[in-house]
């Protein structure tokens, strides 16, 4: 069993950590908001006060945070970031949905101490992460991701090494940007099939017994027509991923125009109130 710390008590770190818990694995944990350690703490998690003490002693650190500005905070503030208190040889996990200029500048801040990163996001959400079933896309040297992957089998259905560092974070603001891109699609034409006279549950039947409807656009479609917008995704978080691909995209001279507009129907459901709800919630820009 490992020592293993994991940084960033939110929705699928928490998960992560009690999965990791109850796979007899020795966890310390860490949150900005220390009330959130305290269900974890309660089934055998230790506490620390800064991500540095968390990640003293331990051979695994994993990160999951909102984004590149919170996982910059975790890893490098003064005397508190985590990568101050790793041991030479530890290995860091970033798991969060990031940038790749910042998994790129951590990686080189990581080596310098003397440590391993691994760019490790994850695809899934609550359900799967308390499951352990979440896919993983894992970039690193081959080496790193022998090493990493008999622990990410532990919280992972499928851990996937999907190339040199950075390759992880490519991939997942890929699959969030395709997710964003169908689910505002569906939510747009939900409305459209409405405003024909259609009633929208009858002609999403049909559309989702061909070809071109996706398992993701089928159910995001099912959860619009039932008013479920409970998040497990909120959407100001998919607008956040869907910058994330236009900000690489600039960075590498690539043109993504559809995730583009994607983000700007994204920024204007926050506009309207609705950041805190589900993806699924973009519906209510256009279905009745």
């Amino acid at each position: 069993m490992a020592k293993v710390t994991v940084l960033g008590m939110g929705a699928i770190g928490s998960r992560m950590a009690a999965v990791l818990l109850a796979a007899g694995h020795q966890v310390t944990v860490w949150n900005r908001s220390g009330s959130r350690t305290q269900p974890l703490a309660a089934v055998g998690a230790n506490v620390a006060n800064t991500p540095a003490a968390a990640a003293a002693g331990a051979e695994f650190v994993i990160s999951m945070v909102r984004d590149d500005e919170a996982s910059r905070q975790v890893w490098l503030a003064d005397k508190t970031g985590a990568l101050a208190g790793m041991a030479e040889g530890a290995i860091a996990i970033e798991s969060s949905t990031l940038t790749l200029g910042w998994v790129k500048e951590l990686a080189q801040q990581s080596s310098a101490r003397g440590i391993s990163l691994v760019d490790a996001p994850v695809a899934g959400s609550r359900p799967q992460a308390e499951a352990g079933k979440l896919i993983y896309f894992v970039g690193g040297t081959k080496a790193d991701f022998a090493k990493v992957e008999p622990l990410l089998s532990v919280m992972g259905g499928a851990v996937h090494h999907a190339g040199a560092l950075g390759s992880g974070a490519a991939i997942k603001l890929a699959v969030n940007g395709l997710f964003g891109v169908q689910v505002a699609a569906i939510a747009e034409l939900l409305g459209f099939l409405q405003g024909c006279g259609l009633d929208g549950a009858a002609a999403m039947e049909i559309v989702g017994a061909t070809p071109v409807c996706s398992p993701a656009v089928k159910g995001a479609a099912g959860a619009m027509l039932a008013g479920k917008f409970a998040p497990l995704f909120p959407i100001e978080l998919v607008e956040k991923d869907c910058g994330y691909v236009a900000t690489v995209a600039k960075a590498i001279g690539v043109n993504v125009p559809v995730v583009g507009e994607t983000q700007e129907v994204f920024r204007e459901a926050i506009a309207q109130g609705y950041g805190n709800e589900n993806i699924t919630a973009i519906a209510r820009l256009y279905v009745d």
